[in-house]
Order: C-alpha cells, then structure tokens, then sequence
C-alpha cells in the first residue's frame, strides 16, 4: 500500500469509527470502534515511516481522537445525541454557515490567482454585511440592499488594489488598513445611523428558495429550503471555476498570478487584471456579508463578521487556491460551526469551548497545509514594468 492511500485508509477509518457510535447506528459498546481506531493508527503510522510525515502524525492524531470520541459517544445519553447529530438539520446549517465562507473564499481564490494578497476580506464582509442591511432598509427591499453592498464592497476592493498594484504597497499591511477602516466606518456609522435601537425589525430578508423534494430522504430535509444566497454561492463556485480553468479569460488571469512579466510580454495587462480581480473579489466578499445580515441573522451588529473573513483565507489555502478545494474546505468549516452550535445540548457546562471548534479547525488545517501547498508563484510580489 502506497504512503498516500495508507493516509487515505486511517482517515476513512477513523471517521467509520466515531460515526458507528452516532445516529442512527448508535453502538452502546465503543468495542468495534476501538478496534478500528486502532487499524487506523497502524495505517498511519505505516504512512509516516513512508514518508508521509506531517499528514502522517495528523492522521495519527485523528486516530487516537477518534478513538476517545468513540469511548465518549458510547457512554453518551441517546436521546441527546439524536439533538445534535440530526445528520439533515446539521447539513442544512452546515450550508448556511458555510455560504459567506464560500463567497468571500472565492474572492480570495480570484485575487490570489492574479497575484493579490487579499487579508481584506474580513472587512469587505463586514461592508456588506452593514451595507446590505442599510441598503436595504432605506430602498425597502433586499435586493437594493445586495447591490448597495456590492458596489460598498466593490469600493473596498478597489481601494486595496489602488494600494497593491498602483502604489506597490505590502499588500498585508494593506488588508490589515482595510480591516481597521471597515470596523471602524461600519462601527461609526451603525451608532450614527441606528444608535441604541439597532436595525428595524421588518428589515428586508433575501428570501429562501422552497423545493418540493421534501419526500427525498435526507437530502430533501436538508435542501428543501434555503435562503435563495446559498444556492448564489454554489454557483459562484461553479462560475469560478469554469472561468479560471476552462476560459482563454481565465488563462490570463492566472498567467498574470504566476508569471507577470510574461503575461506583460504576451500583450496582458497586468495592473487592469489585477484591479479587476481585486475590485471583484471585494463584490464577492460583500455578498458574504450581506448574507449574514439579511439572508441569515436579519439584522446587523457591530463586527459581525467575527473572523470569518480569515476563516475563508485559510479555506483558500486549505483548498490549495481552486474554487473546488475552497468550497470543501467552506463547507468543512460551516459543520464545524453547525455542530459547535448544537454540541451545548449535549454537555451544557462545556458550551463556550464548543464555539472555539471553527477558529481551532482552522488553525490545525492551515498548520497541516503551509509547506504542501503552492501558492501562485507571484502571489503577493507587486509588478512593476521596466
């Protein structure tokens, strides 16, 4: 067996392990996932020794969890262990959280393929997410309020690339300015605007998308209904990704990533593909944000966005800069969030250490990855024609 299918098969035994002491199979002896647990630490460490050193010691980690999740899941009250793992709810919420992840990730994967660091995206989230809900609220309707946010977040992009590309600026210290400036302009304009009140309670809502698959088992709960901007997001992905790897488009633009100064020589503007992919990774990214606040919370509060901005750059990275790879890890990202949501039903005492879960999947994921991964080669490296 080679190192990488070894890594392949703990994994999947593993993940076999901790789910036969769930719903609906739910075995009261932890015995045979134990068992289990154990050909999968044996996989791993036959992948370590063949060379598989950093994914190698996570799959080892993930075998000895497993197994100790197993042990607690057995022993577990049944009836509560059927709140939380209600396998349908948990992927719809699944994909509701994992929906501003998605479109501010593929914001990142477009600007990051045209060469632009974009540490931003938590403030162009936090631009839409304001905008969105005062937009609509002042024209009446969601989708003035989604345009608003675009055009806000759009603004925001365009002023990062004004600092990336034409002034040559380091492009994480300008991220990092645009997140101060959104926190603080979104900040002072919520007590200005709204004060104590907070936004009206008939704000506008992106309305959901109902589906007559209810009868369909699992995937009909699950998919049945939807705020119409999650179904938005997995096409985004699937726009994305014909763009980049299927157009002569996308070919530049990623040309422009890898390799500017040929991509210069060859006729393309680099500074225009770059603006562009910047500006439209702010659109993208404010999407995510108008989401949150009237696709999902229906209001707006001040720094709301809470990290997801961040959460969606490690999904990028996780996803090794593709829109696919950035939408599993998205998605990885949002059950994190839906079970940390629903994990207090099961132990109560421990519920403020169970929203940590995201933040924490983030950081052991982006930790497995830098070093295996390969960004584009001119990624963060400003351009200047000669």
């Amino acid at each position: 067996m080679s190192a990488r299918r070894g890594l392949y098969v703990a994994f999947a035994l593993a993940a076999v392990a901790v789910y036969l002491t769930l719903p609906p199979l739910g075995l009261r002896t932890p015995i045979p996932s134990l068992l289990l647990a154990v050909a999968a630490l044996g996989a791993a460490g036959a992948a370590l020794r063949a060379g598989e050193r950093r994914l190698g010691r996570a799959a080892i980690v993930t075998a000895i969890v497993a197994g100790a999740l197993a042990v607690v899941f057995a022993g577990a009250d049944e009836a509560k262990l059927a709140d939380v793992f209600a396998w349908s709810a948990l992927a719809a919420a699944m994909l509701r959280y994992a929906t501003p992840l998605i479109f501010a990730a593929m914001g990142g994967v477009v600007s990051e393929r045209a060469g632009v660091v974009n540490i931003g995206l938590e403030g162009m989230l936090l631009v839409g997410a304001f905008f969105g809900a005062w937009g609509a609220d002042v024209a009446g309707g969601w989708l003035p309020g989604l345009l608003i946010a675009m055009v806000a977040g759009g603004l925001f992009g365009l002023l990062h690339a004004t600092f990336a590309v034409s002034l040559r600026a380091d492009q994480i210290v300008s991220g990092t300015a645009i997140n101060f400036l959104a926190l603080g302009a979104t900040g002072y304009l919520f007590v200005k605007l709204y004060g104590e009140q907070g936004t009206p309670d008939d704000l506008a809502q992106v309305p959901d998308v109902q589906l007559p698959i209810g009868a369909i088992p699992f995937f009909g709960d699950a998919l049945k209904q939807l705020n119409l901007l999650v179904w938005v997001a997995l096409i985004v992905v699937a726009i994305a990704s014909v763009y980049l790897f299927r157009t002569p488009a996308g070919l530049r633009h990623r040309a422009v990533g890898e390799n500017p100064l040929a991509a210069d020589t060859a006729g393309i503007s680099v500074a225009r593909t770059r603006y562009l992919a910047v500006t439209g990774s702010g659109v993208l990214a404010a999407l995510g944000g108008a989401f949150l606040s009237i696709g999902f919370v229906h209001s707006f509060s001040e720094n709301m966005s809470a990290g997801r901005g961040f959460i969606a750059l490690a999904a990028v990275i996780f996803g090794r800069w593709k829109p696919g790879g950035a939408l599993a890890a998205a998605l990885l990202f949002g059950f994190s969030s839906a079970l940390a949501q629903r994990l207090p039903a099961f132990s109560p005492s421990t519920a403020t250490l169970f929203q940590a879960l995201p933040y924490l999947l983030t950081l052991v994921a982006v930790a497995g990855l830098v070093g295996r991964s390969r960004p584009p080669a001119a990624d963060g490296v400003p351009y200047e024609r000669y």
